[in-house]
């Protein structure tokens, strides 16, 4: 069809001449002819026959309907319509519920093609390529026909993808009806009892709890069909594990029938009892619980030898930011990192689903920056399953409101992604596109989206009165009689069920909800939390050292370039210092990006997998890293760390796209699926995490708190104040500070390569026994300083230290101890003051949380003349780490000696924009560090 659409006339022949090139011998023709050939059969002797005397001067070309020839430019508009229907038909589609009408598209109408019908009926059907196995003689069947199959309660949405072999599958699946529903007699009664079981569940719940918020399913009840589906079709094709994400709407009705979650303990959340001595020892472990619309769960499916995991992720009232966590755990499930080397990704374990709301899909940036993952190495899942739960409006808001667009999912059409919108009050249709949906995903990996297009029974909650603001669209909600009610009525129809039988079923399903409820003690046990209890001083007891001999031998395999690899000079010069590290060990020879090299390379050796992402994380943003090698001629990539011998799992390394706030929540998500791995992200500065405090906050710091999760995740942020401006200087440790609680994470600020290197090496041997997540403030221009290189020796015989004492003055001599963290030590320590004030210990506290008052106290004590004590930093007053240590400080002090500080003044901004300025504000700090109180003032 499409061949002659494109080629006619004096070029038809060119095309048989091609045809017959290709029957002989396919591989003679290019590979695109070969897939337009694939799929199409040239036409008879006769049909030729017809097209000359159609193509003739002495024919008709008028248009006339009584004329009894063919005209060959009918048969062109006939193929131009044909084709506007399967890419516009969805225009037309009735997809919507309430049956409002929609506005046609004059590309659908015969009068665009100058055609009647009666020119239709004169045109055979395999002069438009008809060819689909549905029987059709003339033109205008084959425009009924397509009318059916695009304009239906389903609109399919595939115009917009590039890939030919994709659209010629998805118009063969549709046109052939492969993945229409069974119409057994059993199957449509049992889709009917699986719509009462979803519908009664929201009746029982809403005369129970009336105007109590559930955020029901009513209007979209299909949903659960939809998913009953893809799960039989997931674990006929041998998936392990089924990740879903979804927000409020309909969450308990998916947890109840898709999780298992038991009906008594939905109906006993509600209730919402008190326990007696249970706040007590969930407090001492800071857990706090969720509402019951945002918890998860998992449920193990078993049957017809296929075993499939289906797991839920919790998920905040932040929507949308559930998705990039799925897909995250999804990519972890489905990563083999038993072997050395690169991981091995296979997409056909692990399918996540989405369910996503109409408004936020478009409205939330969280779903375009997730979309955009889906076939980035390193994030691809092998194709997320979306299905929008359409509304048809917001919270109060209408669709021309809230998006610019005319689908909720026209955000999905920028990435490639095939669309199919559908009437929710259809079942069959709906079940048709679960079975499309998960079968395109299958053949093809990637990613389809359902805009499953239905209704709100009530509003935003269940206390919510949307007539206030969309009155016409509720008088038709009001008369709408429920999915289940027009399935029965259907069923009833059809001679398929007795009239009675619908009745009956709600009930039997109603009065067995009701005993559940009579059954409930007043004070019915939730279900005890398993919460992990970490062994006390566990972080302490960890042993990080590795031996010189140990480390010497992963320097050598980590520097060792491999044949075929010729490196740039600059980093040629780079390896040849780092091959000489260990000559002298007691020599600080360690540099940050080596010590690290050493610790990742270590803990690979120990089977620990690594999974290191962020932005430029390869080469590093301040080109220090050079995890990865390229040749410079053939560009070809060498990652060492992926080659040591020594190594007994994988390493990993992505550059992630820009984009903070996915990416966050993808690493997010694979931590907490696989718990095992050490998982780092790396900012480009440290401030650019500001594009990820929704996921810090609602899931890394308040993970364990609300839904006992135990996340690991390490973040690596560049901070320090070095005249850049008022961006790329801050990390924002105020932030992360002021969410510090009950030992949620642990937060430092290492200033030397040895501190580094144990600190990444005790968050990986913790992982087992004590994981939390770990925020690192890394440095900037201290990469190669040389006091923060180390020697060798510091790794092999050393630990993490939370402080670091003054190893360059005399206890006794001390009467001001400056306290301080960070890069501002440096400033202080190499400055002139230094050297002049003997009376001055500088002391680091390189852990800012958890707290080390012990540690910090045995220090103070050692200095028996001191006179006064300074908290120094390089951040304003109302930044960095002031408002958070006093406190804890003047604990230690406990009144002996008043806490000063000193630093920048609070400001709205974290640095200057002047480099100058910064200079001139830095050296004044650092001068008055050492100066008496009495000249601050000036």
């Amino acid at each position: 069809m499409d061949i002659w659409q494109a080629f006619h006339g004096p070029n038809a022949g060119y095309i048989l001449e091609l045809y017959e090139k290709y029957e002989a011998d396919p591989n003679s023709v290019d590979a695109e002819t070969r897939a337009l050939f694939s799929n199409w059969t040239p036409p008879t002797e006769s049909e030729l026959v017809a097209m000359e005397e159609m193509s003739s001067p002495a024919v008709n070309r008028g248009g006339s309907a009584s004329h009894v020839g063919l005209d060959f430019e009918k048969i062109h508009g006939a193929v131009d319509l044909l084709h506007a229907i399967r890419e516009e038909g969805h225009l037309e589609a009735e997809i919507d519920p309430l049956g409002r009408p929609r506005t046609p598209d004059n590309g659908l109408r015969l009068e665009t093609y100058y055609l009647t019908q009666a020119d239709l009926e004169r045109i055979p059907a395999n002069l438009v390529g008809w060819t689909a196995a549905a029987e059709a003689e003339s033109a205008w069947q084959v425009v009924e026909a397509l009318r059916n199959i695009y304009c239906s309660s389903i609109g399919y949405d595939f115009s917009h993808l590039q890939e030919h072999d994709e659209r010629l599958w998805l118009r063969e699946a549709v046109e052939s009806h492969r993945f229409r529903p069974p119409q057994q007699r059993q199957y449509l009664i049992d889709l009917l009892e699986r719509l009462t079981q979803v519908e009664t569940f929201e009746l029982f719940l809403h005369r129970i709890f009336p105007g109590k918020t559930r955020f029901s399913i009513e209007g979209l009840d299909m949903m659960v069909p939809i998913l009953d589906e893809i799960l039989r079709r997931a674990g006929k094709a041998n998936i392990g594990s089924v990740l879903l994400g979804m927000a409020h709407r309909g969450r308990l009705n998916v947890l109840t029938h898709i999780l298992g979650k038991p009906y008594e303990q939905i109906l006993a959340e509600f209730k919402d009892p008190m326990r007696q001595g249970i706040r007590g020892l969930r407090d001492d472990l800071g857990w706090t619980g969720d509402v019951k619309y945002h918890s998860g769960a998992e449920k193990q499916l078993v049957g017809d030898e296929a075993r499939l995991l289906v797991r839920m992720a919790p998920n905040p009232s932040h929507l949308e930011h559930v998705n990039p966590v799925v897909a995250g755990m999804a990519r972890a499930a489905g990563t083999d990192v038993s072997e050395r080397g690169e991981p091995v990704f296979d997409p056909r374990i692990s399918l996540p689903i989405l369910i996503h709301g109409d408004a936020a899909f478009m409205g939330q940036g969280v779903v375009a920056e997730t979309l955009n993952l889906s076939a980035l190495e390193g994030y691809t899942t092998g194709g997320t399953l979306h299905i929008i739960a359409n509304n048809q409006v917001g919270f109060t808001t209408k669709p021309k409101s809230s998006r610019s667009t005319m689908y909720a999912s026209d955000l999905a059409k920028g990435f490639r992604m095939p669309i199919a919108h559908v009437n929710a009050n259809d079942p069959l249709a709906c079940i048709e596109v679960a079975r499309l949906a998960i079968a395109y995903r299958e053949k093809f990996h990637k990613d389809f989206v359902i805009d499953l297009v239905g209704y709100r029974r009530y509003g935003h909650n269940e206390g919510d009165e949307p007539r206030f603001t969309q009155p016409k669209m509720y008088a038709l909600v009001d008369a709408m009689p429920t999915v289940r009610e027009k399935w029965a009525t259907q069923l009833v129809n059809m001679g398929v069920i007795d009239s009675d039988w619908p009745g009956q079923r709600v009930e039997a399903q109603m009065t067995h909800l009701q005993e559940l409820w009579a059954n409930l003690e007043a004070e019915e046990d939730l279900p005890e939390l398993d919460l992990a209890i970490p062994p006390a001083g566990a972080a302490k007891r960890v042993k990080t050292a590795v031996s010189l001999e140990t480390l010497h031998e992963l320097n050598k395999a980590l520097v060792q370039m491999p044949k075929g690899i010729e490196v740039n000079s600059k980093l040629s010069r780079l390896m040849k210092r780092r091959v000489k590290a260990f000559d002298k060990p007691d020599e600080t020879t360690i540099d940050w990006a080596t010590a690290e090299n050493l610790a990742l390379g270590s803990i690979l050796a120990e089977g620990i997998a690594i999974r290191l992402t962020g932005e430029d994380v390869k080469r590093g943003t301040f080109s220090h890293r050079h995890a990865t090698f390229y040749d410079r001629e053939s560009g070809k990539r060498y990652i060492p760390l992926q080659n040591i011998p020594q190594a007994k799992a994988a390493f990993e390394i992505h550059n992630s796209p820009l984009t903070e706030n996915a990416t966050v929540g993808f690493e997010y998500g694979y931590n907490i699926q696989a718990p095992e791995r050490l998982v780092i992200w790396e900012a480009q500065y440290g401030d650019f995490i500001n594009g990820a405090q929704t996921m810090i906050d609602e899931f890394l710091v308040s993970g364990r708190a609300k839904w006992e999760q135990t996340p690991s995740l390490v973040l690596l942020l560049p901070h320090g104040h070095e005249g850049q401006g008022p961006d790329h200087s801050s990390g924002r440790p105020e932030r992360f500070l002021q969410l510090a609680a009950r030992t949620n994470m642990r937060i430092a600020n290492p200033t030397t390569a040895a501190q580094y290197f144990h600190l990444l090496r005790r968050q990986a041997l913790l992982l087992g026994d004590d994981p939390l997540p770990l925020i690192v403030f890394t440095p900037k221009s201290l990469l190669r300083h040389s006091l923060s290189a180390s020697a060798p020796q510091a790794l092999a015989q050393g630990r993490w230290q939370p402080v670091l004492a003054d190893e360059g003055v005399e206890a006794k001599k001390v009467k001001r101890l400056v306290l301080c963290s960070g890069k501002v030590h440096v400033d202080m320590v190499s400055s002139e003051w230094r050297q002049a004030h003997d009376d001055v210990a500088l002391v680091r506290v390189e852990q800012l949380y958890p707290f080390p008052k012990a540690e910090l106290a045995e220090i103070i004590a050692g200095y028996e003349q001191l006179e006064e004590v300074l908290w120094v930093q390089e951040e304003p007053r109302n930044m960095g780490a002031w408002d958070f240590v006093k406190y804890h400080i003047d604990k230690v002090l406990d009144g002996r000696w008043p806490l000063q500080y000193l630093g920048r003044p609070r400001r709205s901004v974290p640095a200057e924009g002047s480099a100058i300025w910064h200079k001139t504000n830095q050296e004044r700090i650092v001068r008055l560090a050492f100066a008496p109180m009495d000249e601050w003032d000036e």
